[in-house]
């Protein structure tokens, strides 16, 4: 399989880019074959950058993530590339290598806290074990204060249970927890599912501005497309396991250059502009298992050539976009 185009994000030349993923492939081994989950996919993140990553389920966003934290189980396993953090590549760590990393520069919030957080332990007890595990000489007590404060809830609620909070306080606790060391990239796996709108907005903008005066990087995995256009400063389209258009994400809501990412934009309302009708995308997401020859969304496609059951597209850069069509064969160079 050839090399994977990468996502070019602009970063400082002397010290590189906060996250380098290069050629990463997961695949899960299952009775009928190796499933591809993610396939030969490559991006930078750049140090305080927002990157959105949006899709179907199953299309492979959860699991990119669950890649890049090193938090695969059996029977999912990387199987080729790298995922390179601040100039280190977490493929191959060992568990107290990867263990110093984590929360300190690296933390994760899960999509469901509920599920996340023990439910038998207060969550302040809940900080004091991430603290305590990485021999923090900081008041515990302080700090879990602090954070409390960062995400907008009363320090008192560290003497409650997970249950004791709203799904938006529980969310925001997560995050508070994530930011325990202010580390350089926070992974967000779909945090707003569980949420009302009302809520899911409160998140985001608290999240945006904890982003502004902390600096961190964020990965952000969502089904709602509005989310990551206000929110985003680019996006990452996956379809089928690959990367299938990525951007600045203005660039791709305003003039998207894959069917499938006008199939998207297509099948949620807008607040402005005239009334047209949500359109849904025909067909089913391919089967990883067995993937349709050619281009994965072909099947699908309301622009389908013959050439496309036949040839898989690479990337293809048009006007700063990286789109994976042959459409764009003509118009696009090759990028990478």
């Amino acid at each position: 399989m050839p090399s994977a185009p990468v996502l070019d994000i602009p970063y400082s030349p002397t010290t590189g880019p906060l996250l380098a993923v290069r050629d990463l492939t997961v695949e899960y081994a299952t009775p009928r074959g190796s499933v591809g989950a993610v396939d030969n996919v490559s991006f930078d993140v750049a140090a305080g950058e927002f990157l959105g990553i949006v899709g179907e389920s199953g299309c492979g966003k959860s699991t990119l993530l669950f890649a890049i934290a090193q938090l695969l189980s059996p029977p999912a396993g990387i199987t080729a590339g790298s995922v390179t953090f601040k100039g280190r590549n977490l493929v191959g760590m060992t568990d107290k290598q990867l263990g110093a990393v984590r929360w300190r520069e690296m933390s994760v919030v899960m999509q469901s806290a509920m599920n996340a957080f023990n439910p038998v332990k207060t969550i302040g007890s809940q900080f004091r074990d991430v603290l305590r595990a990485h021999d923090t000489k900081d008041d515990i007590a302080k700090r879990s204060q602090e954070v409390m404060r960062l995400v907008g809830i009363d320090p008192v609620h560290l003497g409650s249970y997970p249950h004791q909070l709203s799904g938006g306080m529980r969310q925001r606790a997560m995050i508070a927890m994530a930011l325990l060391f202010t580390p350089d990239l926070v992974i967000m796996d779909e945090p707003t599912s569980a949420l009302d709108v009302v809520a899911q907005r409160s998140l985001m903008v608290q999240t945006k501005e904890l982003q502004r005066e902390l600096g961190f990087a964020i990965i952000f995995v969502t089904h709602d497309m509005s989310l990551v256009s206000h929110f985003s400063d680019r996006l990452i389209v996956m379809y089928g396991g690959q990367m299938a258009e990525a951007g600045a994400t203005r660039k791709v809501f305003d003039t998207p250059a894959h069917p499938y990412s006008k199939g998207l934009l297509e099948a949620f309302p807008s607040i402005r502009g005239p009334r047209v009708p949500l359109l849904g995308i025909p067909g089913s997401p391919p089967d990883l298992a067995s993937p349709p020859p050619g281009c994965r969304f072909a099947p699908r496609c309301p622009s389908v050539m013959p050439s496309c059951t036949q040839i898989e597209p690479p990337l293809y850069n048009v006007d700063e976009v990286l789109v994976r069509c042959l459409l764009h064969a003509e118009e696009g160079a090759l990028h990478g």
